[in-house]
């Protein structure tokens, strides 16, 4: 792989987690780098990312003044990685819930798509160290998000994703107004509803071991109602817009990438 690729990890009190997260990173084939965002953590996240960037010249830091939430600090991410010459840029959990040794493949399925989304429920269910009652809510939301949407993929509230330059580049991300896990929903919708191209791939998502989880009832509350407003956005469509005829390579496929390592 010639293009550049960045892996965004916001983060917040993930001290336990960084430095193993960025030697996995750094461990992976075709050079990928690592941008943390950091919300002032503080337990000293902020402090370790620095002395890892002194250390290792594919690793960035971008710190924030205070804790905004995760789309801002994935816009702010975004941002950063377009105003330089990054190909793929990916967002990840920074707290080993999402396998990094599966960016590889998205790597490789985004050679042929626009938009690769990592899928906890394709071809199964790939969810380890949940209770019931959060495996319901997760999977009942993703119903949700597909019913009023009409967007067709089996994880639409996932956050291990690859966004190709292009794709990021097509959306108003100033217009971005999601700021929870719903950011997710809302990003993918943009990126569906223009008819690019967007594959899924199977992840085995593994709930943190270390640190506290920063979902809370706004969060839900907030994925709840952000799909009616998407819904409105697209003009009560159910379906992606047709794209130019200059265009027409980028159809929208919903198929999921082939797993290459079983």
């Amino acid at each position: 792989m010639n293009e550049k690729a960045l892996v965004i990890v916001p983060t917040y009190n993930e001290r336990e987690n960084i430095n193993p997260l960025a030697d996995r990173i750094l461990a992976l084939p075709g050079s990928v780098e690592l941008l943390v965002v950091d919300d002032n953590s503080p337990d000293g996240t902020g402090k370790l990312a620095d002395e890892l960037v002194a250390k290792h010249p594919r690793i960035h830091v971008l710190h924030r003044k205070e804790k905004n939430g995760l789309g801002r600090a994935y816009l702010a991410g975004f941002q950063w990685a377009l105003e330089r010459d990054y190909e793929y840029i990916l967002e990840m959990d920074g707290d080993f819930s999402h396998n990094p040794d599966d960016i590889s493949r998205f790597l490789d399925a985004a050679k042929d798509a626009d938009l690769v989304l990592g899928s906890r429920y394709c071809n199964g269910i790939r969810v380890i160290n949940w209770p019931l009652n959060r495996l319901v809510l997760s999977m009942g939301a993703g119903v949700y998000v597909r019913t009023i949407t009409g967007m067709p993929f089996s994880d639409p509230t996932g956050g291990f994703k690859c966004f190709h330059r292009r794709a990021l580049e097509s959306l108003n991300l100033d217009a971005v107004h999601s700021n929870g896990y719903s950011f997710q929903i809302e990003l993918s919708h943009k990126v569906w509803r223009q008819g690019m191209r967007i594959s899924e791939v199977p992840i085995i998502f593994t709930d943190r071991f270390l640190g506290s989880s920063k979902m809370s009832g706004g969060i839900v509350w907030e994925a709840l109602l952000v799909v009616w407003r998407l819904w409105f956005q697209h003009g009560l469509r159910r379906w992606p817009k047709k794209m130019p005829a200059e265009k027409t390579d980028k159809s929208v496929t919903s198929k999921p990438a082939e797993k290459k390592n079983a």
